[in-house]
């Protein structure tokens, strides 16, 4: 049931949503990881759609922007009700340029505004509001991501070619192992 009707954009093709009871359901009874930190922008959630080891990546970074981002006064509630009536749950929109306002001031403007992966499935970025601390904390969890998707696929190539030389090589670095995939495949096209 619709309870705010959006407003149609007067100049671009931007407008903003229609609330519901649903959505004031989320804010006051979030179900899941996802709805209970949702003011902090583009939080991953635990489905399907998204894989499971991007979820428990970025999970810790999360909890950190919720720590420096809430107040101890301000209940995490009306967070999500800022977050829902100022910016229309959006990271582009804003619904009401004072709540808006408002909700930067109390979050610091502290939040995650994207994260995908790039090129391989274990490529992730993270693009964060914060300062330096944050996104170092961002940077490093990027590269865990990526030398553990990495390593993970060089050992499947390694176990192609030689299963034995996969076990012995298993708790080598990425670097590592890429030297020693590149030299078991061409001592493979040596053989051939």
């Amino acid at each position: 049931m619709i309870i705010f009707k959006g407003k149609k954009a007067k100049i671009g093709p931007v407008h903003t949503m229609d609330i519901t009871t649903e959505h004031l359901q989320q804010v006051f009874f979030p179900k899941d990881f996802y709805e209970k930190y949702r003011y902090l922008g583009s939080v991953p959630s635990e489905s399907k759609r998204f894989s499971n080891d991007m979820f428990y990546a970025i999970r810790p970074l999360v909890i950190y922007l919720d720590y420096l981002a809430k107040p101890w006064w301000c209940p995490r509630w009306f967070l999500r009700f800022l977050y829902l009536f100022g910016n229309d749950n959006s990271i582009v929109r804003m619904r009401n340029a004072r709540l808006s306002r408002l909700f930067d001031r109390i979050t610091k403007g502290y939040g995650i505004t994207d994260y995908k992966t790039k090129w391989t499935h274990y490529d992730l970025r993270i693009s964060i509001r914060g300062t330096e601390h944050e996104w170092w904390l961002a940077s490093a969890i990027e590269e865990k991501f990526y030398s553990d998707g990495r390593r993970k696929e060089l050992l499947e190539d390694i176990r192609k070619i030689s299963p034995a030389r996969a076990e012995v090589v298993s708790g080598w670095s990425v670097e590592m192992l890429k030297a020693e995939f590149e030299s078991l495949e061409k001592n493979q096209k040596i053989t051939n």
